[in-house]
């Protein structure tokens, strides 16, 4: 079955494509650079969607504290994340700004059940992502260069030397494809909040 995402949903924020959409259950991988405001993102459509079964969002494993802020996640230390992929526990997996991600295989059985997964991901994931996964949309969040600084430093993880990182590696990785659809994420939190969720509840 073929399905077109609504102009009414896309607006001028976002690249409009044609979602295909079959059994089982579709994966939309959330990317972006750090500070573009994926978690908030989510956070928010879990808000409002976490209560339906036809919605998953499964929680990553980062060899990250528990307490470091950010995303809700399993804490796991580097060697126990190496282990864990050694041995098949994750269907991705990946490394970036010192940490390591991990998404454990379960997410499977959400997919077959055919519900739709969202979850954070990271652009580095893509390529290995769409050899994986039969239904996958790649939901690209964007900025202004100016409000990802911002941003970046009101969150206070990074000195000015590791943001400016980040902000020559947000311009240098680019995503491309026709299962991408890019969102510029610079106007009201709880605006950009309902257009995604828009998008999660089209895509039935």
């Amino acid at each position: 079955m073929s399905r077109h995402i609504p102009d009414t949903i896309l607006g001028d924020r976002f690249t409009k494509i044609e979602t295909i959409l079959t059994k089982p259950g579709t994966l939309w991988l959330v990317v972006g650079p750090s500070g573009v405001g994926k978690d908030s993102l989510i956070d928010g459509a879990r808000h409002k969607l976490g209560d339906d079964a036809r919605f998953a969002f499964p929680r990553r494993e980062i060899t990250r504290p528990p307490d470091a802020g950010g995303e809700e996640h399993v804490a796991i230390t580097e060697e126990e994340f190496r282990f864990r992929r050694l041995y098949g526990h994750y269907i991705l997996s990946w490394e970036a700004n010192g940490l390591c991600y991990g998404v454990p295989v379960l997410v499977k059985e959400d997919l077959a059940a055919g519900r739709i997964v969202v979850l954070n991901g990271s652009r580095r994931a893509v390529a290995d992502a769409r050899t994986k996964v039969l239904n996958l949309r790649v939901f690209e969040v964007t900025a202004p260069e100016h409000i990802l600084r911002a941003r970046l430093k009101a969150r206070g993880r990074e000195t000015e030397v590791e943001i400016e990182r980040r902000l020559a590696r947000a311009s240098a990785i680019k995503t491309e494809g026709f299962d991408v659809v890019r969102f510029v994420n610079d106007g009201r939190l709880q605006e950009s909040i309902d257009a995604f969720v828009a998008v999660l509840r089209g895509a039935q």
